[in-house]
């Protein structure tokens, strides 16, 4: 089956490890065309946006998209082009697995946890009152007027919205991709016994939908102790469903646990649209120098290929990822166990090494 993909190279090293992915992707033999568009920093001189409408279109289009990381100038309007999309495109599960690679140095082994974020909510709502302005002052005094708890006149606040109906589709998503991927518990992570009417929302409604998956284990924590658990003993955990801001904070804490940012995927997933990307930033001090790692952008592609329904190309190529850092000697600086080690290969040296792999597994 022919897909047409939306493929947003980003900025900075972007480029080279979106071009690295898409010949990997190619090498398992999955048609695809790709949908080529810019956003982000690198454009925003010639389009007066960092976010062309082209951009949306195509993504409107063809309801999926694959994307390096992306910059946000200061003075754009955009607080950041990835939640601005996000907002657009109603993206509201942020999907990141992280999954222990032989040959990728870390103090955990056998790690496999998949963070599921709320994408929409919480304090990344954006909504916020900036300190001094006359609307903050109103705020405070209204507040003051309605509440024992004083605040500070010179506050700066944001407010954090947590709903019924946005906490049940980002809890149920995590069961149904429990029990979609074979997944034996979902663990939802709150501050339930301090913030009641926001957090207590997210853990009711916890509560009511993991009954509705008698075949799929469920418990809760709360978000400090979920901390110090996945520190000390990683192993008990599957998959971990959280409002936005804990979200992002674990998902970087589970990242560490494997090895770093450079290994860390994600995706974002929409009831209409999904748009995969890797975690990390577009490192832009790195750009044009054939360096840095693409392992995060390739097992974003690899996520991408299994939502589409390209199960086995998707596992090929993550069974040649895995064959590569395992064996440890076509792999970036960073993946070495001295990052001066001359051995160390360029990015699309590496793309190169996989798809090697690959057609080994292909028998090619």
């Amino acid at each position: 089956m022919k897909h047409t993909i939306t493929l947003i190279p980003g900025d900075g090293t972007g480029h080279e490890i979106t071009a690295a992915t898409k010949r990997v992707v190619e090498a398992t033999g999955v048609d695809i065309e790709w949908d080529i568009v810019h956003a982000g920093a690198e454009v925003f001189e010639s389009e007066g946006t960092v976010l062309p409408e082209k951009v949306l279109e195509s993504l409107r289009k063809n309801k999926v998209g694959l994307k390096g990381p992306l910059t946000t100038p200061i003075g754009t309007g955009f607080r950041s082009v990835n939640v601005a999309m996000r907002k657009i495109f109603d993206l509201y599960a942020c999907v990141r697995p992280c999954k222990s690679f032989k040959g990728v140095r870390s103090r955990y082994e056998n790690i496999d946890i998949v963070i599921i974020r709320e994408n929409t909510e919480d304090l990344y709502a954006g909504i916020e009152f900036e300190q001094g302005k006359k609307e903050t002052n109103d705020l405070i005094n209204y507040i003051a007027g309605i509440n024992e708890t004083p605040i500070k006149k010179d506050s700066g606040i944001s407010i954090k919205p947590i709903s019924i109906s946005g906490s049940e589709r980002i809890i149920r998503y995590a069961f149904e991709y429990a029990r979609k991927n074979n997944r034996k518990k979902v663990t939802g992570v709150h501050k339930a016994n301090i913030m009641k009417f926001t957090d207590g929302l997210f853990l009711d409604v916890f509560r009511k939908v993991a009954a509705e998956y008698p075949d799929i284990a469920s418990e809760d924590r709360i978000i400090d102790n979920m901390c110090m658990q996945l520190v000390q003993k990683p192993e008990l955990y599957d998959v971990l469903v959280l409002p936005n801001l804990y979200g992002d904070i674990i998902s970087d804490l589970a990242a560490g646990l494997v090895g770093g940012l450079g290994v860390a995927p994600g995706g974002n997933i929409g009831a209409e649209l999904s748009l995969f990307e890797p975690t990390h930033g577009s490192a832009p001090k790195y750009k044009g120098l054939n360096k840095v790692n693409p392992v995060a952008q390739m097992l974003s592609a690899v996520m991408m290929l299994r939502h589409i329904g390209e199960n086995g190309c998707a596992d090929i190529m993550e069974k040649a990822i895995a064959q590569v850092i395992a064996e440890g000697k076509s792999v970036t600086y960073d993946m070495k166990p001295s990052p001066d080690d001359p051995t160390a290969v360029g990015t699309s040296q590496m793309a190169d090494a996989i798809i090697k792999e690959i057609k080994k597994l292909l028998k090619i």
